[in-house]
């Protein structure tokens, strides 16, 4: 009775120690699956922290274009209204122009014959005035007429001309000048020294300094001076030349006439 208590026990035993091991083997696979699956998930985990990672950066570099793009649109906006400016006013200055061109030739009419009389009175002052560098002179204005009749000066370019020509006889008037020429003195042909003071005083003295006159307006000729003008024309003529100082001199000078 003892020993089928004991073989009972023994059996019992080894059956639970069965159902143990039984147990723990089917507790490790189980544990096994587990962990499987946790470094499934973990993976997967990663992969979606990767997936996120990128897409947050993307979605940085996004916006950072998006800020680049932006700041571009700010400034094409600017630029563009900045043109519209540039254009309104280009519009505006093509409009006077159109006007301006409109005016051209209602000007040029009334140019032209500005331009004219002024080389009439111009030339009419020439041959009432002084006869000092008459052929240079008479020249200037031979060439100013013949440009008259050029297609290719414009009429400003004309009248610019003209302009000159006054100013260039208006410094006649300022300065004193020498120069050679060639008059005829006691009925004589001889080389001339001529001392011009402005538009006040036209004189000559010959070369060896024997004769000297000036030009009298009244009789519009020459008429002679005598010796005592000899040293003060000399010394016009050295300061004229710049080769000496200026200093006072004694010209002859015509009485001024009563306005008619």
């Amino acid at each position: 009775m003892k020993k089928q208590r004991l073989k009972a026990v023994a059996l019992t035993t080894a059956l639970s120690a069965g159902a143990l091991m039984g147990s723990v083997a089917v507790a490790d696979e189980t544990l096994e699956q587990i962990l499987q699956v946790g470094e499934a998930k973990t993976a997967m985990a990663q992969e979606s922290q990767q997936r996120i990672d990128r897409l947050a950066q993307e979605t940085d570099d996004l916006l950072q274009q998006f800020k680049v793009v932006n700041k571009e649109i700010e400034g094409l906006r600017t630029y563009n209204l900045q043109l519209e400016r540039q254009i309104e006013a280009q519009q505006r200055v093509l409009r006077d122009l159109d006007q301006s061109i409109e005016q051209v030739t209602v000007i040029e009419r009334q140019i032209q014959p500005l331009v004219m009389n002024m080389l009439d009175a111009l030339e009419q002052f020439v041959e009432l005035d002084m006869p000092f560098h008459l052929d240079e002179r008479r020249a200037r204005l031979q060439m100013l007429r013949d440009n008259q009749d050029r297609a290719d000066i414009s009429v400003a370019e004309k009248f610019r001309q003209v302009l000159e020509a006054y100013r260039i006889e208006s410094e006649y008037g300022r300065f004193l000048d020498t120069y050679r020429d060639s008059l005829e003195v006691d009925g004589q042909e001889r080389e001339v020294n001529i001392l011009r003071v402005g538009r006040i005083s036209l004189m000559y003295q010959t070369t060896d300094t024997e004769q000297q006159g000036a030009w009298d307006k009244e009789q519009e000729a020459w008429v002679p001076l005598d010796d005592s003008y000899r040293n003060h024309i000399l010394k016009g003529l050295r300061i004229a030349r710049d080769q000496a100082s200026q200093d006072i001199m004694m010209l002859p000078v015509q009485a001024p006439e009563a306005a008619q």
